[in-house]
């Protein structure tokens, strides 16, 4: 296992996690990465760690550099154990080091290590020094935990953004120029759709705070390193932070025996002929997560059940519980469906959305299977409704 140099004397020492296939609840289908990184000067400072199952992986690339037993400081920027975990192990080989983190940081480390570290707390714009080169400390407090923080070596122009701009991608390349753009583009919105998403606000907090920074490499926590191509996930951050939207719908359904499918088409129908970007996503076949990964961008969001032992889908009910928790703004639902004798689903849905923020349309509620005729006035009256 060999360290990779981002610059002279800093390396990225993580580690590849070539088969996790769920993370935090979505799918991640392309593995991951935890990046830790590695600066050599006059104190050596190791920046993050790895999950508790990949330390002998780190371990080695740090062995590549230098002897682990030489580590100065060890900054943590965030508390989750896939940042985390691999601290009580290399802490106990770097005896002599002190443990930098946010004031929330050690709270959390305590909590969660029980350890009594030589811990050395910072706040946003606090400098530590490490010889030739300065690290500067910018909380980023919700993005996406109360502890995060965010650190900037100066000389060499690197952020080590910690979750900011991440992916789920692993590889053995490490940068932004050595993958096709669009992939990691891909990968980073479905990463901010499904983990920074409620978090808008601060994330224009912290575009604003790390606005004056002179900035070459984005060292992220997770994927590739971004140093050719910062302005375009710079401007995507900027998009899917303020919640801007393209004319495009999702349409997200279960059904039991096609009904409340059909339905679905004769939606998608209707915002096609209104010139919509249609994404059409039925549960069975669709995660949750990538799911997601479309609802960040859409102006309109449908959504579709029938009525089950008077109640909805527990596929819908799975993906409602789940937009409700990241709570885009700004978006219009609608509630649809089909049922035989009761029909309760339908309000649910439509309260579900409610729920979220969303501004509703007139919900669609039609009983056994849907006729053409019923279809061609449902669709009349909603491209009469559709923006």
């Amino acid at each position: 296992m060999k360290a990779i140099q981002i610059k002279e004397n800093v390396y990225w020492v993580g580690g590849i996690d070539w088969n996790i296939r769920n993370f935090h609840g979505y799918l991640t289908q392309r593995g991951s990465t935890y990046n830790a990184y590695l600066i050599i000067d006059e104190k050596i400072t190791l920046i993050d760690t790895v999950k508790h199952y990949l330390f002998d992986e780190m371990l080695e690339r740090i062995s590549d550099v230098i002897d682990p037993a030489d580590i100065d400081y060890v900054i943590s920027n965030h508390v989750e154990q896939d940042h985390s975990g691999s601290l009580p192990e290399i802490m106990e080989i770097a005896t002599k080091a002190t443990l930098v983190t946010s004031p929330n940081g050690e709270k959390g480390l305590k909590a969660h290590f029980r350890e009594d570290w030589n811990y050395r707390i910072v706040k946003s714009g606090d400098v530590l020094n490490i010889g030739k080169r300065n690290l500067t400390f910018v909380q980023t407090p919700m993005v996406h935990w109360p502890d995060n923080m965010v650190t900037y070596l100066e000389e060499d122009k690197i952020l080590f953004s910690n979750d900011a701009f991440g992916q789920h991608i692993a590889s053995t390349e490490r940068f932004d120029d050595e993958l096709p753009l669009g992939v990691i583009l891909e990968e980073a919105r479905k990463y901010y759709a499904n983990i920074v998403l409620p978090y808008g606000g601060q994330v224009q907090k912290a575009l604003g705070t790390l606005g004056g920074l002179d900035v070459e490499v984005i060292a992220t926590s997770h994927g590739l390193i971004w140093r050719s191509n910062i302005p375009a996930i710079l401007n995507e951050y900027q998009k899917w932070s303020t919640n801007a939207t393209e004319k495009k719908v999702v349409i997200v359904y279960d059904t039991m025996w096609n009904a409340t499918e059909i339905i679905a088409e004769s939606i998608s129908d209707a915002f096609e002929k209104k010139g919509y970007n249609v994404r059409f996503m039925d549960l069975k076949n669709n995660h949750i997560s990538d799911i997601m990964t479309e609802v960040i961008t859409a102006k309109y969001i449908c959504v579709g059940s029938p009525t089950l032992n008077n109640n909805l889908m527990p596929s819908v009910a799975s993906f409602l519980t789940y937009l409700k928790g990241l709570a885009p703004k700004d978006r219009i639902g609608l509630a649809f469906g089909s049922y035989g004798w009761s029909g309760q689903s339908i309000g649910q849905v439509e309260q579900y959305l409610k729920d979220c923020g969303f501004e509703t349309l007139e919900n669609i509620r039609i009983q056994y299977i849907p006729e053409e005729d019923q279809l061609e006035e449902m669709k009349e009256k909603l491209e009469g409704n559709i923006l």
